[in-house]
């Protein structure tokens, strides 16, 4: 999956499952502040991402996650290993 492709899966995944608006979703967005995750979302978003991606995401990666483009780089990571 390219960066883009990524970045339209999280989109969609945040706006269906946390109706968030999409054009809130930029790549510098952080979630916490900005989009209003709390820890538990987080949980879901990555079980989310998962299932989308078909890639094993261990939520301690996550744990350092904070903006948008956090989000992609975990994931770029883990899709190409």
């Amino acid at each position: 999956m390219t960066r883009e492709q990524l970045l339209n899966q999280l989109r969609d995944i945040l706006v269906e499952e946390f109706e968030i608006n999409a054009a809130d979703i930029q790549p510098g967005t952080h979630l916490y502040e900005q989009l209003d995750l709390d820890s538990i979302d987080a949980v879901d978003l990555v079980i989310k991402l998962q299932q989308v991606t078909g890639v094993k995401i261990n939520p301690d990666e996550f744990k350092a996650v904070r903006t948008v483009d956090d989000v992609l780089d975990a994931l770029e990571q883990l899709v190409s290993a």
